[in-house]
């Protein structure tokens, strides 16, 4: 076992070393014949362990994310495939399957809509390139998916040098597409765009293999089937860039996660997160708009405090029937809209007006569960003037 561990350590601080030569300026062909000489293989979890000792000791994600691409190239076909009795990489539906299978779309791309017309000039081959291009613009949906639904779990389980590198890696892809985009737009395809866009196909390549080789096998060793499960859920809320998903179940029933790390008691346990009882009162008192509930009884079940009310409430008006909570004159307006949610005539209705300086805006909205059956009505107000003031773009923190 020690001398397991031993070896283990050696090669992780191969790794390092490597890496840190290419920091000082060694070129790939100079480091590669020292990392095959160590050794002939190294998993993904031994790269990972070296990245995040690198940042643990001082070198700064910035530039373990420049490597990036660099020590791809040397690891390259080193890595040992993981193989396992049954695959979840060949699993319809499996969030790793739907992950290797987008990008083998967006290598379709590449190298049917973007490739063929790399050598040829003039305005077709430009406008190939053009639609190339816009079609490969859905690895926004396949980067957010990674970005928002898989690193967090690996951030969870300690894992948090890789996600940081590969974020960075995706943003710039993302600047480089864009930019190319919009310099192919004005019609012109020259030496200098060439370049650019071998550039960032072979970045993109490189993210391919991090993804296959380095992040999936990792998650596969890390992610329970529940929460595999609850990324195969998620994922319908980002979407997908192939055709057709099919569900995925794992073999044993799945629960929510979250809620073996919520301990407190009393704990609001929600679908999408939980709150103890004060986190959600003052949550829902900071949003810069009143809320008020009417369950399906039509009784007044709740009112948000905020500190700018536009309209008075007082805890009295708790369980009075919403018609009684206004005048005669509009009363009619009132049950008017509640019976239109409750038939499903309609899901919302929207008012305004102004009241002194404030310009209000008042919205009502049918609550309803997933199968359609009616909860309540939802309430929001909000003076909307100080948002229909805004004019330009902010996007420092004054």
């Amino acid at each position: 076992m020690s001398e397991n561990i031993n070896n283990r350590e050696y090669r992780k601080n191969v790794i390092k070393q490597v890496i840190r030569e290419l920091h000082d300026g060694k070129t790939v062909d100079e480091v590669k014949q020292k990392f095959e000489d160590a050794f002939a293989g190294v998993t993904a979890a031994e790269i990972s362990e070296a990245e995040q000792a690198l940042i643990s000791e001082g070198l700064p994600v910035s530039e373990v994310q420049r490597l990036c691409d660099v020590h791809s190239a040397v690891f390259k076909g080193s890595i040992e495939e993981i193989h396992r009795e049954t695959d979840p990489t060949k699993i319809p539906g499996h969030p790793a399957n739907v992950l290797i299978l987008e990008n083998r779309e967006l290598g379709k791309i590449i190298d049917n809509q973007i490739k063929p017309y790399l050598e040829n000039g003039g305005k077709e081959a430009l406008g190939h390139i053009l639609t190339g291009l816009d079609k490969l613009s859905v690895l926004e949906i396949h980067y957010s998916k990674k970005e928002n639904l898989l690193f967090p779990y690996m951030e969870k389980y300690g894992i948090t040098a890789p996600p940081k590198v590969m974020w960075g890696v995706d943003d710039e892809i993302r600047d480089d597409l864009k930019m190319l985009k919009s310099d192919l737009s004005y019609g012109v395809f020259n030496e200098e765009h060439k370049k650019s866009l071998e550039d960032l196909i072979n970045r993109i390549d490189e993210m391919i293999f991090k993804e296959e080789n380095i992040m999936i096998p990792m998650l596969l060793d890390t992610l329970t089937q529940d929460e595999w499960e609850t990324v195969a859920n998620d994922s319908n809320e980002i979407g997908n860039i192939i055709n057709y998903v099919p569900v995925w179940k794992p073999d044993k029933e799945a629960k929510d996660e979250y809620e073996e790390d919520i301990k407190e008691p009393g704990a609001i346990i929600l679908p999408t997160g939980a709150f103890n009882k004060e986190e959600l009162a003052y949550m829902l008192n900071t949003l810069p708009i009143d809320i008020t509930f009417v369950g399906n009884d039509d009784n007044v079940r709740y009112f948000s405090q905020g500190s700018e009310r536009v309209f008075a409430r007082t805890k009295s008006i708790i369980g009075r029937n919403v018609s009684n909570c206004h005048p005669p004159a509009s009363v009619h307006i009132v049950e008017g809209i509640v019976e239109d949610f409750k038939s499903g005539k309609k899901d919302n209705e929207d008012f305004w007006i102004k009241i002194g300086d404030k310009y209000i805006y008042i919205r009502y909205f049918a609550v309803r569960n997933e199968e359609g059956k009616y909860l309540g009505v939802v309430e929001v107000t909000q003076d909307i003037k100080p948002i229909q003031e805004i004019t330009g773009e902010k996007r420092l923190v004054e």
